[in-house]
């Protein structure tokens, strides 16, 4: 897999290439957000993850990512120091479809990335059946991957999308965490819970509709069907 790694520090990026090579990846170094979009022309696109730091010497990190948004579906996975809820939230609303905080394990990078595009593969991989699901004002077109609420439409990361379509699945019924990650993350690596959590915040708020996904204590999650 080729594999877009933007980080402006050489040393890291010297030894996360190395490591990266080592497990099969083609990793091209870009060491600014300039150079990561001018990697990302459609003519010669072909990566099938972006790893994108966040600390970089010509523009915010955030910024690049939305462009590289605009202009691509190609995975990202931001890389930040930044722990708090919002800040990863603000990089999911952009479209990242995942994150890394630092320090971060390598065997934890490397099961993301797989992870990521693994779930890519299947999605361009599977057909989709003519489904809409119809819960209230919020309206799930499953062939499309476009979510709406009162007839506006609300833009979902893939992920958040995944989370959103496998919950409208059994309206009522609780999925446990460990679920939701195996069906939405393809993996069953035990730090994705947290990932997991940011996910739903963000559904939450994107969608204005905070009852919509109850949290049960020690189990998992349910969608709540909004009522009237």
């Amino acid at each position: 897999m080729r594999l877009l790694l933007v980080e402006d520090d050489n040393h890291v990026a010297a030894a996360l290439s190395a490591i990266l090579a080592r497990h099969g990846f083609d990793v091209t170094h870009a060491r600014s957000g300039e150079e990561a979009l001018q990697a990302l022309v459609p003519e010669v696109d072909g990566f099938g993850v972006v790893l994108l730091d966040l600390g970089l010497p010509d523009q915010d990190g955030y910024e690049v990512c939305g462009k590289i948004r605009k202009r691509t579906s190609t995975p990202v996975i931001m890389v930040t120091a930044r722990s708090d809820v919002r800040s990863r939230i603000h990089g999911l609303n952009l479209g990242a479809d995942d994150y890394v905080v630092k320090p971060y394990d390598t065997g934890e990078l490397l099961a993301r990335i797989h992870a990521v595009s693994r779930r890519t593969a299947q999605e361009d991989a599977t057909g989709s059946t003519e489904t809409v699901v119809r819960l209230g004002a919020l309206r799930i077109e499953l062939p499309t991957r476009q979510v709406s609420v009162d007839g506006t439409a609300v833009p979902l990361t893939r992920k958040e999308f995944d989370l959103l379509a496998l919950l409208a699945q059994r309206p009522g019924v609780v999925f446990r965490r460990e679920q939701i990650i195996s069906e939405v993350w393809q993996t069953s690596w035990e730090g994705t819970g947290r990932t997991l959590e940011v996910h739903v915040a963000s559904l939450r708020a994107k969608l204005r509709m905070p009852a919509l996904i109850e949290t049960v204590r020690g189990v998992g999650y349910r969608l709540v069907a909004p009522t009237g």
